[in-house]
């Protein structure tokens, strides 16, 4: 939990994902789109990359990814995602957090 905690708070925004995963890919084509340079750990390729996938499940992430960490706080995966930038709370988040200026 530690290792995946240090991680979440380097950046404003950490994804944590897998190369292969579709809803991967368009969780992070979502941020670029809206201007946002995540970090992002691509799980299948880091060397712990299992421990940090049981790290993330027992965040309640399940499927253990996308994962999206906004401000250092686990925002969830795809669904929530989604559903924050349906409503209009992502952009907000995503200012509050310093990773988006407009």
């Amino acid at each position: 939990m530690d290792r995946v905690a240090k991680l979440a708070s380097q950046k404003a925004v950490v994804i944590f994902s897998k190369s292969s995963c579709g809803m991967c890919h368009a969780i992070k084509r979502l941020f670029y789109e809206l201007g946002v340079g995540p970090a992002i750990y691509e799980v299948d390729e880091e060397s712990r990359g299992k421990e940090i996938e049981w790290c993330l499940m027992r965040l309640g992430c399940n499927p253990s990814v996308p994962a999206v960490f906004i401000g250092g706080k686990f925002v969830g995966a795809a669904n929530t995602v989604m559903t924050l930038h349906l409503n209009g709370s992502l952009k907000k988040m995503l200012r509050d957090a310093g990773a988006l200026w407009l």
